[in-house]
């Protein structure tokens, strides 16, 4: 993809439905009794990945566009795949489903792409197999076997917060013998902890711990997914950064479990704005931003969990802020879909953006014109948003290898880049 400098971002837009979401939505309606029914499913390839796996495992689900129905019969109801289950790009999918097939009587393999079969499994794997799975990786790594069993409760710290492991240990609670618990050591996203009641089970909650009862049967239910927002904060910093911008973005996700990158924004001199529409099972509402002169901040281990995908985002925000943008605490980003500390770095630079790589973050000292460049995504779609909208506020143009893989998240992504470069202000769905 080659981008050229653009003098404004404006506009009103409505995202897909939100990735995290729309995940959940299709795996608890698939272990639920009856039909479940998703509006605005996310149009992200993880997403399909999800659907894929469910229809391998005898669920059917129907649908077209972002209107998808899954009919579930039950854990019961889900029989052994013909072969491997893939899950592409998506992680969140492999390792929730692992918590599924964990309770399940027969065998499982689960894989992925070539940058999913390098991210680390093992932290999903050890509580499974404390709760009577046996569960095999490859150097910690997928392929991941996963033999079902009749499962015990247990109570499990995490090393470190994880949404998606929490989500895996309670979905194999589900299917155990007694009580359930996770502790986190600090804050991840908690839409497990908000979706699950919505399709009746009762969960209890005391500080960073959550219980379940196995043998809660789920029931369906019919949600519209809000927008993402992860996907909005690269078109929130198109906003901030260029001159005379400014945009609406509707109906999105505001849970503040994901929203912490908005406060890291505003701390910087972010002119944005928010509202709600509607708090239950999640706060939905809408977000305004504009052209704002940025200050450089310190993001500490304390909220990384709380933006860990955001910070590519930010990141470019920091090119632009006056003084210094350092992130710490986030040694995670080092096995997402790629070294993510690493592609920055590199794009980055290869911009003219002053950056310092350290092994749990970065530090970008902001204030020189970025210029354009080749850079590459390294087959991350973060990493390709984040450049894109980098190359936007550059001299020159950029050109951005394996760009494509921004449809893992956000396939419409540089269509509203483009609507917004021209500056409609019509609605953008």
């Amino acid at each position: 993809m080659r981008l050229s400098p653009a003098p404004r971002f404006r506009g009103r837009f409505t995202l897909p439905g939100d990735k995290s979401l729309s995940h959940r939505l299709a795996i608890f309606g698939a272990l639920a009794e009856g039909e479940t029914r998703i509006g605005n499913f996310s149009t992200a390839a993880d997403c399909s990945s999800t659907l894929r796996c469910l229809k391998d495992l005898g669920v059917e689900v129907r649908g077209s566009g972002r209107a998808v129905d899954v009919e579930g019969r039950g854990p019961a109801g889900l029989r052994a795949a013909s072969g491997s289950l893939d899950a592409g790009n998506s992680g969140t999918t492999l390792r929730m489903l692992a918590g599924v097939l964990a309770g399940r009587p027969f065998r499982s393999v689960l894989t992925g792409d070539a940058s999913l079969r390098r991210r680390p499994m093992e932290r999903v794997a050890e509580p499974l197999r404390a709760m009577g799975a046996t569960v095999a990786t490859r150097d910690g790594t997928p392929p991941v076997m996963i033999e079902g069993a009749a499962l015990r409760g247990i109570a499990w710290r995490l090393p470190v917060a994880s949404a998606q492991v929490k989500t895996a240990v309670l979905l194999a609670g589900l299917q155990a013998e007694g009580v359930t618990t996770v502790t986190e050591p600090g804050r991840s996203r908690d839409h497990t902890e908000r979706l699950l009641p919505a399709f009746g089970v009762p969960l209890v909650q005391e500080g960073p711990a959550v219980s379940v009862r196995g043998g809660t049967r789920l029931s369906p239910l019919t949600m519209e997914v809000p927008g993402d927002v992860s996907s909005a904060a690269f078109l929130i910093v198109a906003a901030l950064v260029l001159p005379e911008s400014w945009i609406h973005i509707e109906n999105v996700l505001l849970n503040p479990a994901r929203t912490a990158f908005i406060d890291v924004l505003r701390q910087m001199g972010g002119h944005i704005e928010t509202a709600l529409r509607c708090t239950e099972p999640e706060p939905v509402g809408w977000i305004e931003a504009r052209t704002s002169r940025l200050r450089g901040v310190e993001v500490g281990a304390d909220v990384v969990p709380s933006l860990i995908d955001e910070i590519p985002a930010l990141a470019v925000a920091g090119t632009r802020a006056e003084g210094t943008f350092a992130v710490s605490g986030a040694a995670e980003l080092r096995v997402k879909e790629s070294d993510r500390i690493a592609a920055l770095t590199e794009g980055l630079r290869a911009m003219g953006a002053r950056v310092e790589e350290r092994p749990d973050g970065l530090a970008i000292e902001g204030g020189p014109a970025l210029r354009g460049a080749e850079v590459r995504a390294h087959g991350d779609h973060r990493i390709a948003m984040a450049l894109s909208v980098a190359a936007l506020s550059a001299r020159g143009d950029t050109h951005v290898e394996d760009a494509e893989c921004a449809s893992v998240s956000f396939p419409e992504f540089y269509a509203f880049l483009e609507r917004g470069v021209a500056g409609d202000r019509g609605r953008h769905d």
